[in-house]
């Protein structure tokens, strides 16, 4: 019974015991040749793996939204009485407000920056094409009531030589 106890001390005794398990144990620690001897990642594995990837909203949302910029510069084919000022206002403002947004936003969605920037500039171009729309028919309204008014002169004019 004493041997077991005289075998069994050196385990009680800390300091001893950590020190000869500590050089029978080696530790493994990845080193950085593993990792440069690895095959580097793709682009294709990169742009799949990023928070800006497919598989995020933060690309379907701009991919989806290109649908609006193209159906905007479709419109430019349009005459400018058949479009709508309301609808291309509120895309120039929406165009306008979520490019800045998305460029304060982390992670930063430059994808999105730039479809909201096009749709932006769509809408200003729809808009200043109604509004020239209207200018000229003001102008036109106004050469219109002064070409009448001529007419009406001379009217009169040819009354009072003939009698």
């Amino acid at each position: 019974m004493c041997t077991i106890f005289r075998a069994s001390r050196p385990a009680f005794r800390a300091r001893t015991f950590f020190q000869q398990n500590a050089s029978k144990t080696t530790r493994r620690f990845q080193s950085t040749e593993s990792t440069a001897n690895a095959a580097p990642e793709s682009w294709m594995q990169q742009f799949w793996k990023s928070e800006k990837g497919p598989k995020t909203v933060h690309f379907w949302a701009p991919m989806m939204k290109w649908g609006l910029v193209l159906v905007g510069v479709s419109d430019f084919a349009r005459p400018a009485e058949s479009l709508s000022l309301t609808q291309n206002a509120a895309l120039t403002t929406t165009g306008i407000i979520w490019t800045r947004w998305c460029l304060i936003i982390k992670p930063k969605n430059y994808l999105l920056a730039a479809v909201n920037f096009f749709l932006g500039c769509v809408g200003v171009i729809q808009c200043s094409r109604i509004f020239l729309y209207h200018q000229a028919q003001k102008k036109l309204a106004e050469e219109v009531g002064e070409a009448k008014e001529a007419v009406k002169e001379a009217k009169e004019a040819i009354k009072h030589k003939s009698s």
